[in-house]
């Protein structure tokens, strides 16, 4: 083997050249300028290299932040960034950034939650309130339809009357605050009244169609309770005018405050005064509505047959009740101003 080949190791011998800059093989070489081993490479690629771009994420521009001039100087170093956590008071960390903002959002909603809850609340109690208050009578609902109807008409004629009376009273007015008129229309409704107290009061006498009924007695004496019970059927028959005859042609005035208590031998005390059998009443009101009342089932007719007694009746076109009753002065009743 000649001087200019060196033994590689490989079996092929390597020309003798000049020696690579620098100290033993494998080392760098020392000069500043000497070029890169790896360009010198054989298998180092020649001239420039180029690399496949790689798509990175897109950073977004954050918004610029001006700085507020307060005079205060602030320590950018001591304020957290987001996604750090702070320690609150009670020594736990809290979130800082995006983090809070959903907290505080619950907690929004849930204050707004509690106070829809309450609203709701108050709402369902009023309207239970109401329909308590206004729920139905329990008697009314338990009532039949048939007496319903005739509660509504009753209140229906009740109402028609009432009506009537406030137009007649409107007449009056407009007659009274009519002038010359209007005075003389005071003087005739002031006489009428008048009349019409005197007859009730037993002050003047009257007349008009009414009944007479006669009461006989039979084995026991007509006793004072069956007349007045008469009487008590006879006003409520419509009577207005009433006077009670005995036997011996005493009479004597039936008003309001009229009594009756028995005497001896069947007799009768009326207002004090006594009256003989048999007893006559005379009454001045529709004569047909009168006997019916006295006639009904277990009245005053039934009752009085009942112990062995009579009663008749005649009807009178004209009845007279004539007997007049001293006035009545009052001692503790005063009209109302």
């Amino acid at each position: 083997m000649s001087d200019e080949q060196t033994d590689t190791g490989t079996g092929w011998p390597q020309p003798a050249g000049p020696a690579r800059p620098g100290g033993p093989a494998g080392e760098p070489d020392p000069r500043p300028d000497a070029p890169d081993p790896d360009e010198l490479s054989p298998l180092a690629p020649q001239g420039p290299v180029e690399r496949e771009p790689v798509d990175e994420p897109a950073v977004e521009d954050e918004p610029a932040v001006e700085p507020v001039d307060d005079g205060a100087t602030v320590d950018l170093s001591a304020v957290p960034r987001s996604g750090e956590t702070v320690a609150g008071s009670d020594g736990l960390g809290e979130p800082v950034g995006e983090s809070a903002a959903p907290a505080a959002g619950r907690s929004r909603w849930s204050t707004a939650g509690v106070m829809i809850a309450a609203l709701l609340a108050l709402l369902g109690f009023t309207l239970v309130v109401q329909l308590k208050t206004t729920s139905t009578d329990p008697t009314l609902g338990a009532t039949r339809q048939e007496d319903l109807v005739r509660i509504l008409s009753d209140l229906d004629a009740r109402e028609n009357r009432l009506q009537q009376d406030i137009r007649t009273l409107e007449d009056s007015q407009r007659q009274l605050q009519s002038g010359e008129q209007g005075r003389q229309a005071a003087l005739d409704e002031a006489t009428r009244r008048a009349d019409e107290l005197g007859i009730l009061a037993g002050t003047l006498p009257a007349v008009g169609p009414g009944l007479t009924v006669r009461f006989d007695a039979g084995a026991k004496p007509i006793s004072a309770n069956r007349v007045l019970d008469a009487v008590q059927e006879l006003r409520g028959a419509g009577a207005e005018a009433m006077q009670i005859s005995g036997g011996d042609g005493a009479s004597v005035r039936i008003i309001a405050s009229t009594y009756f208590l028995d005497g001896d031998n069947g007799s009768l005390v009326v207002e004090g005064r006594r009256l003989t059998a048999p007893f006559t009443i005379t009454v001045i009101g529709d004569p047909a509505t009168m006997r019916t009342a006295l006639n009904i089932p277990g009245g005053v007719v039934a009752s009085v047959r009942g112990v062995g007694g009579n009663v008749t009746f005649g009807e009178r076109e004209v009845a007279e009740v004539s007997a007049l009753h001293v006035p009545i002065k009052l001692e503790h009743a005063r009209p109302v101003s």
